[in-house]
């Protein structure tokens, strides 16, 4: 089934006994287990939505705990509402675990039962990334849950719900409904394009309350590289939004990101001393924070030479844009 029916399912308050979340998208994954808390009246969720982090239950006694909480939140009743909502995060570590002992295979008959045999009062939502498809407690949820692909957009209308969910997410700022559509328009179903299409966004919007048409215009724009100094020659006119364009264009084709460091290192070093003096010392040390960061993989190298960008441009614009 796919997200926008799952949507569709809570919405109509009729939902299966179990889903499996599953994907690498784990925005599109934490927002769609969050919304089943809807079917629960909010005043009554502290009784009866609960969240469980599988993530340490691996073998022995702790995974037979783990799995005896989720099987007791399973069965326990309602309290005052039709239906109560279970989500276990990191569902893979239950779903794929080390039998090293006579405890993890007991928990996993149990849960096994469960699945089996679901309470039919309770929604039970399992949230994985990536789990082995041979497995038997697959094979049961196979037939016994309902399945969701999350991060795959059937349509513009499945990768504009995306786009305004990723905004969301990083709890900043708003995303004007044209502007998410646009993006949406330009990206395609392309989830590794529109991730990184929004992320630009994010970075160049920093400090702003709302994400405009204008700013969607300003970072993104179709895949085509025009010459390999594009980027810095927007970086001399403090123009940020095609900076981070042209960058993102000279990573997509396959730049090494080594070689975008050095032409931005030559920036600062050829133009800056008659640009901009007062910020040459702010370039440089920026320069080699991120030199560094590259070397001892520090962070995304995308994301590490956007801030650079971002940093480089802000000390160039004639406007007093905040970053």
């Amino acid at each position: 089934m796919t997200p926008a029916a799952v949507r569709k399912q809570i919405a109509a308050g009729a939902p299966d006994p179990i889903y499996l979340l599953l994907g690498e998208d784990e925005v599109e994954k934490s927002a769609l287990a969050a919304e089943f808390a809807n079917l629960v009246d909010e005043g009554l969720r502290a009784f009866n939505v609960e969240r469980i982090h599988a993530g340490d239950f691996t073998t022995g006694d702790k995974l037979a705990d783990g799995v005896g909480s989720i099987v007791a939140a399973a069965r326990t009743l309602p309290m005052m509402v039709p239906r109560r909502v279970v989500t276990v995060m990191q569902a893979e570590t239950l779903l794929a675990p080390k039998r090293e002992s006579d405890a993890a295979t007991r928990a996993m008959d149990q849960l096994e039962s469960l699945l089996k045999e679901p309470e039919t009062l309770t929604t039970l939502v399992l949230v994985a990334t990536s789990i082995d498809k041979r497995g038997r407690l697959f094979r049961v949820l196979q037939r016994r849950a309902t399945i969701v692909e999350c991060g795959v957009l059937e349509d513009l209308a499945d990768a504009e719900r995306w786009v305004r969910t990723r905004v969301a997410a990083a709890g900043d700022a708003a995303i004007d409904p044209a502007a998410a559509r646009l993006v949406a328009q330009r990206a395609g179903t392309d989830v590794r394009r529109l991730r990184a299409d929004v992320d630009r966004l994010l970075l160049y919007t920093l400090g702003e309350k709302q994400v405009t048409v204008d700013d969607v215009r300003a970072v993104t724009g179709p895949a085509a590289l025009q010459d390999d100094w594009a980027m810095t020659n927007a970086i001399e006119g403090g123009q940020a939004g095609e900076a981070l364009r042209q960058l993102a264009l000279m990573l997509d084709a396959g730049a090494p990101p080594e070689k975008i460091l050095g032409q931005l290192g030559w920036v600062v070093r050829s133009k800056f001393p008659a640009l901009a003096p007062a910020e040459i010392r702010p370039a440089v040390d920026a320069l080699f924070r991120t030199d560094l960061d590259l070397k001892r993989s520090a962070g995304d190298p995308r994301v590490l030479l956007e801030r650079l960008v971002v940093e480089l441009c802000a000390g160039k614009r004639v406007s007093a844009r905040r970053w």
